[in-house]
């Protein structure tokens, strides 16, 4: 059957008029948003298939294997029985940033009857058409993103050949790229017994790395005859590629700039559960505002969430200042997988906190407090970059969550969600178990399968990924209050366009978007964190708030406060039992942990690190008012008396030059 015009059916199954045309973007009779979900069909018999033409009644044919579902809102067809070939899909649900998922099937037409795969998340932009492959986009490429686009293959290299996929990475055409992002059409089993090898690998990217660019073509020829050795080692590769990935970056200019808020929601919501850091743009003296950010999402009511996100907040902020301050001492490349290590040794840190805060009040079942997190670290390196010069910012950026709070990248082109949920949802897909779909008619489907608190560290798994800042881009982390609903996917060309080309402040951008999300999501707390990190040369006219045409949520709404706020002004608000659990010293046993997966450099000693760390915040938290009057009237006394003071200690009240 041959469709003469392209409609589309609304998701709401209670819509009078359900029928639109695909160019809407909103249903026509009830303003629901409608969705374009445009799949990949897998197979041969699909490519047989003309244009235009209706399959089953829903999935109207756009191009070549490229399927436009009508019918959205309606469960697809499912198989009852999942197949060898369906399992790696699911199996590989944590890469979904960079691998297509199973939707359902048709019962194919074809004479072998089996059914045709439709995938979603397939490398399609939203009106149809397939991304470039990463051979014809290769030569327009910079250095960096060259050397990038490998460096995501030899990670997803070893996931895909334990499951017999890895020969998806050996095909030209099927390795698609978004930007910065690798993304595969389909996974492929091997058609022979003989298991894909570095060897293989290193054959399919020689014909890229002899056009590659002047900067790093040496060195990536000297990595692919390395590869093609039949001792090769991925574990030498790998640091040879990413020593090559950081040099390339560190070439470029790097300038973040941050805003953040946390809103308690509805009005008749009496208690804001969520941590935000940062939540002040005039605290940018200190480092930290600039190389991290975190937002935590309380769990457990009054006495209980709120607590659980506060402490996770400020043992997090203690640890993450000692981490960034010995990877910068370092004089040699920390490698991805120790930083990763590090990371996971501070969440289990803040998990145990909080665990046995939960045993000291004999707090049980779903009245233990808990709290999600998402956090991006920006860490600095000593790089030698590929022109030979010496650089102290690495541009690796660091996101780790537990839990449904989330992380996104957007540019002016494209907005990908980076972090996937801790839900029963996703521990259904992968462990093979059901189709996503199908496991979000679970009345549970929501439902948290970890957080912070809930148990023991040792049975912890956080999601950790490590980014290269290679382009103009805001990172954005939320709690779900701002997310749910499709909030950010549905908005973002609203709100951070504006910002990411000069014609809006970040600040007016959050504080809009946050009342938007007070206005559509107002059954939850809401946080959000926009970074905006720039590193192409030219930089636009900065401009002033234009309020007239971005509507600003009211600054008394929203809770806007700085790191020393959040540490001593926020105390007397919470209740007395709560009070105590946040008096308790967290310090040590941050310092305990952490130290069991050691950077391999000199031995130091971190207790008097935190220490320091701990007085410097009672002393802030005590004068902090009368510090900063004595800086704004009296900036010249005041700084004299800062060039006094020990290095750690001056450049907490001097500003970063």
């Amino acid at each position: 059957m041959i469709s003469t015009e392209q409609l589309i059916y609304c998701p709401n199954p209670t819509c009078a008029n359900p029928i639109n045309p695909v160019g809407n973007s909103l249903c026509g009779s009830c303003q629901t948003p409608l969705i374009k979900r445009y799949l990949w069909a897998v197979g041969e018999f699909p490519t047989k298939i003309s244009p235009g033409e209706m399959v089953a009644e829903r999935y109207e044919v756009i191009a070549p294997q490229i399927w436009l579902d009508t019918q959205p809102g309606k469960l697809p067809e499912i198989p009852e029985e999942i197949s060898d070939e369906v399992i790696p899909y699911l199996r590989l649900y944590p890469q979904r940033l960079h691998l297509p998922q199973i939707y359902g099937c048709v019962r194919s037409l074809a004479k072998d009857g089996a059914d045709i795969l439709l995938l979603e998340n397939a490398p399609v932009d939203e009106v149809g058409n397939l991304y470039p492959a990463i051979a014809s986009s290769w030569q327009q490429a910079t250095a960096i993103r060259q050397v990038y686009w490998l460096w995501q293959i030899l990670q997803l290299w070893t996931p895909l050949s334990e499951l017999g996929v890895a020969a998806s990475l050996l095909k030209p055409d099927n390795l698609r790229v978004q930007g910065w992002c690798v993304r595969l059409l389909q996974l492929q089993q091997s058609k022979t017994t003989k298991k894909p090898s570095l060897q293989d690998l290193a054959e399919c990217w020689q014909p890229w790395v002899n056009v590659a660019k002047t900067q790093v073509a040496v060195a990536l020829e000297k990595i692919v005859r390395h590869m093609s050795n039949p001792d090769a080692d991925l574990v030498a590769i790998s640091t040879q590629l990413n020593t090559l990935l950081l040099a390339a970056a560190a070439q470029l200019p790097l300038t973040p700039k941050m805003a953040g808020a946390t809103d308690i929601g509805s009005q008749e919501l009496t208690q804001n559960e969520d941590s935000c850091f940062p939540t002040a743009n005039d605290s940018i003296e200190d480092p930290l505002l600039l190389q991290a950010a975190i937002i935590c999402d309380g769990i457990g009511g009054h006495e209980g969430g709120e607590v659980a996100s506060l402490l996770a907040m400020q043992s997090l902020k203690l640890q993450i200042r000692a981490l960034i301050k010995d990877i910068a001492e370092q004089t040699e490349i920390v490698p991805p997988d120790v930083v990763q290590k590090q990371l996971e040794a501070s969440l289990r840190v803040v998990n145990n906190v909080i665990c046995n805060c939960n045993n000291e009040q004999k707090r049980g079942g779903t009245q233990r407090m808990a709290t999600t997190v998402v956090m991006a670290v920006q860490v600095p390196q000593n790089i030698r970059t590929t022109s030979g010069s010496q650089s102290e910012n690495s541009h690796e950026l660091y996101l780790t969550s537990i839990g449904d709070s989330r992380a996104y990248w957007i540019t002016c082109n494209y907005c990908q969600q980076l972090t996937v949920d801790d839900d029963v949802v996703a521990r259904e897909v992968s462990n093979a178990r059901s189709f996503y779909h199908k496991a979000l008619q679970r009345p549970d489907a929501s439902a948290l399968t970890q957080a912070l608190g809930t148990k023991d560290g040792e049975f912890l798994c956080p999601w950790i990924q490590r980014l290269i800042i290679e382009e103009d881009g805001i990172l954005l982390l939320c709690s779900d209050g701002f997310s749910d609903n499709n909030l950010v996917e549905q908005s973002w060309r609203d709100y951070a366009l504006p910002a990411l080309t000069g014609e809006f402040s970040l600040e007016d951008a959050l504080y809009s978007w946050v009342k938007l999300a007070s206005e559509k999501n107002a059954h939850d707390n809401i946080s959000l964190v926009l970074i905006h990190y720039r590193v192409s040369p030219d930089y636009p006219v900065l401009v002033t708030s234009r309020r007239s045409q971005i509507e600003i949520v009211e600054e008394k709404k929203v809770e806007i406060v700085t790191e020393t706020q959040l540490e001593t002004a926020a105390e007397p608000e919470l209740a007395e039992s709560s009070q105590f659990l946040l008096d308790l010293d967290i310090s040590e046993p941050a310092t305990a942990t952490a130290a069991q997966t050691p950077i391999k450099s000199k031995p130091r000693q971190h207790k008097p690190k935190f220490m320091l760390i701990g007085l410097l915040v009672v002393l802030l938290g005590g004068t902090t008012v009368g510090f900063y009057a004595w800086s704004q009237f009296h900036a010249q006394s005041f700084q004299q008396l800062c060039r006094q003071l020990p290095q750690i200690t001056r450049q907490l009240c001097m500003p970063q030059k």
